[in-house]
């Protein structure tokens, strides 16, 4: 697995983001719930069915996020569907930073790159930097999310599905899996550094005009073999004034 350390200012600003790009994953099958109100009940609200339901939805969000419209496909006929693909979008970009994490869970090795003018030591001392604040950060929202879940419970006997209870749920299990990813990158996983040149030359686009600096990205993420690196930059630079 490679994981960049992307610039994302001078090197005097001493300022990065993380960043992968591994093949979005299938949901898991499960088998059908069991019969019976309560055993439904306790199906749907385990840890195993909501961490299914949640690779689910995140397909579904990342499915959205990356298919290209072409000029002459009509727009969804329906307000329900606009409203199901701006909410899926929402949801994809919303958890793009815990990508990373979710995927460090089940690596024992990964590559490091980083960019050509910066000190191995250095890009290895941030890159565990940022990962024990990813893990301080997202145990804390685990504790909020929990609470929050546990409390939505008020709302059972109100008729309808408890939307409250599957926000928190669907916030529950994307931190859990971030402190397990960020906990695995710090203990477990071996990591190898390697220098990217392509890394330095982002580095020295981000003060050009903008259609300068979009050409250079473009050229960047060619040169590395990336699909989605362009908009990760787009998301994580200030625009130019």
């Amino acid at each position: 697995m490679n994981v960049y350390l992307v610039p994302i200012a001078a090197l005097e600003q001493d300022q990065y983001e993380l960043y992968c790009e591994v093949p979005d994953e299938p949901p898991d099958k499960r088998g059908e719930a069991p019969a019976g109100f309560w055993r439904r009940l306790k199906h749907r609200l385990s840890p195993r069915q909501l961490k299914h339901r949640f690779s689910e939805m995140i397909v579904e969000a990342e499915r959205e996020r990356h298919k290209e419209r072409a000029d002459d496909d009509p727009a969804p006929s329906s307000l329900l569907a606009r409203a199901k693909g701006r909410t899926m979008r929402w949801v994809a970009e919303s958890i793009a930073e815990q990508r990373l994490l979710w995927h460090l869970r089940n690596q024992t090795a990964a590559v490091l790159l980083y960019p050509d003018d910066l000190d191995p030591t250095r890009a290895a001392a941030e890159l565990r930097r940022q990962m024990t604040s990813d893990f301080e950060k997202h145990r804390l929202w685990l504790i909020v999310d929990s609470l929050g879940f546990i409390a939505s419970g008020l709302l059972f006997l109100v008729p309808g599905p408890n939307m409250v209870a599957y926000y928190f749920a669907f916030r529950m299990v994307g931190h859990y899996l971030s402190v397990r990813g960020a906990r695995q990158a710090l203990d477990a996983v071996t990591w190898t550094t390697a220098a990217s040149a392509p890394l330095s030359d982002l580095r020295r686009a981000i003060g050009l005009s903008a259609d300068a600096r979009e050409r250079q990205v473009l050229a960047v993420q060619q040169a590395l073999e990336l699909e989605r690196f362009a908009k990760f930059i787009d998301r994580v630079v200030a625009p130019l004034p």
